[in-house]
């Protein structure tokens, strides 16, 4: 009986644990009861400003790579873009990309006063749906290079967009862009109820007592380059790397006639990398560059001298020029233009040569005209020490063996590398290696 009874437990345990396995087996919605919805797809912002270049292109790719890979409910851009400096292979490649997504992927131009030009509005004719703030600008496509993609109603609508920009309203009343919206959230949402981007979900908030309002309900995923990448794609902008480029220029010119390699050097050579990256990037004219380069050759040239001459309009007037043309297809601010033309012709023509004077550092060609010139000696000048000449101070060292009392009177007799060579108004001591007569002679020739 006893053998029975424990035979009997063994089989309802087993009984009970087979349905317990079958009940925790169930697929995942079979657990889930009738009308509940699955949780909201979550959709990613893609967030694209400034030029359209190799870093952002290649961000676009990865952030549609990475909303398939999450299985997101579409990739909405964020376009606020106004030039394309990708060739047109790679535009091609960005276009086959969006065009072959899996997830949806719309385009936005905002916030407000935002533009969409060049390959980014051809860019923007591929997408699922098209939408545009207030006080938004879209056209100037350029020749249209991606009408293999563009769908056949909106190509035929970029005709005559190739130079000319549009309005917002004229886009919406033209029917190229589906929908006219002030934020990217009523973008997303649409104008009412299931007017939102397909997938993209919504709730009416009626808690507040007052009219009921539509928020979103999908989660939001916003997209940004790194702090890297994003500081490359600034420094690859016109204005900064024009910028760049002038400063690390001028750093390095008056390091250049200093003693020794300081700081200014190092930030010089750092400036003048980066802008060089911008400039290569961007559809640069290689012989207003060259200007820009004979302009601070002409500089350094008149800055050797301590005075401005003809060398300094040369470099003037190839500043000017380069900086006008320096860019092929867009051209740089006034604001900008004032500040590098202005700033560099200012500095280099009256601030450096000060501050190389007073770092004892210009080499000798270009200060012939020193020689001659009369000055005084701020220190005792046994075997060197400083003068000052022509309101500068400059290391010296005594002609010979004649020494030179602080305050004295002081003439420059020659330039031997970073030093002037000077004497005694009177009684200098004749130097073998000067052809000029002395003192005593001259009163006798007199």
């Amino acid at each position: 009986m006893r053998g029975v009874r424990r035979r009997l437990t063994l089989a309802l345990t087993l009984v009970a644990l087979a349905v317990a396995l079958l009940t925790f087996a169930r697929p995942a919605d079979a657990q889930e009861p009738d009308g509940v919805p699955d949780a909201p797809a979550s959709f990613d912002i893609v967030a694209v400003s400034g030029f359209l270049d190799e870093i952002v292109a290649d961000f676009i790719e990865q952030s549609i790579d990475d909303a398939e890979a999450q299985e997101s409910g579409g990739v909405i851009l964020q376009i606020n873009s106004s030039a394309t400096v990708i060739d047109n292979a790679r535009l091609i490649e960005l276009a086959q990309r969006i065009s072959d997504a899996t997830v949806p992927v719309y385009g936005w131009v905002g916030p407000s006063g935002a533009t969409a030009q060049g390959g980014v509005a051809q860019l923007m004719a591929i997408t699922d749906e098209m939408g545009i703030a207030s006080f938004a600008k879209f056209g100037n496509t350029g020749p249209i290079v991606l009408g293999d993609f563009i769908p056949a109603e909106r190509a035929a609508l970029l005709d005559g967009l190739e130079s000319s920009l549009i309005s917002d309203l004229d886009a919406l009343d033209l029917g190229l862009i589906d929908s006219e919206s002030p934020t990217l959230a009523l973008f997303a949402l649409g104008p009412g109820p299931g007017d939102e981007l397909p997938g993209f979900d919504s709730v009416i908030d009626s808690t507040s007592g007052e009219e009921p309002v539509r928020e979103i309900a999908s989660p939001v995923r916003l997209r940004k380059l790194s702090l890297f990448k994003g500081w490359m794609h600034s420094v690859a902008s016109p204005a900064m790397a024009y910028l760049l480029f002038l400063i690390g220029a001028a750093l390095l010119v008056f390091e250049f006639y200093t003693a020794g390699i300081g700081i200014a050097g190092v930030i010089g050579a750092f400036c003048l990398l980066l802008g060089g990256y911008g400039l290569e990037v961007l559809p640069t004219r290689w012989w207003a560059l060259a200007l820009l380069v004979v302009a601070m050759l002409g500089y350094s040239i008149d800055v050797q001298t301590g005075v401005p001459r003809a060398w300094s309009v040369i470099a003037t007037v190839s500043l000017l020029i380069g900086s006008l043309f320096l860019y092929d297809g867009f051209s740089i601010s006034w604001i900008t233009l004032l500040v590098g033309i202005v700033g560099l012709a200012t500095s280099m023509i009256s601030g450096m040569p000060a501050m190389v004077r007073t770092r004892f550092g210009t080499p000798t060609i270009g200060r012939e005209w020193m020689i001659g010139m009369m000055g005084e000696a701020l220190t005792e000048v046994k075997k060197d020490g400083v003068v000052m000449i022509d309101g500068a101070p400059w290391r010296a060292m005594v002609n010979r063996t004649t020494p030179i009392a602080a305050g004295d009177p002081v003439r420059v007799v020659a330039i031997e590398g970073l030093f002037l060579e000077i004497e005694p108004e009177e009684g200098g001591a004749r130097d073998y290696r000067e052809m000029r007569p002395s003192h005593d002679e001259d009163a006798v020739d007199a």
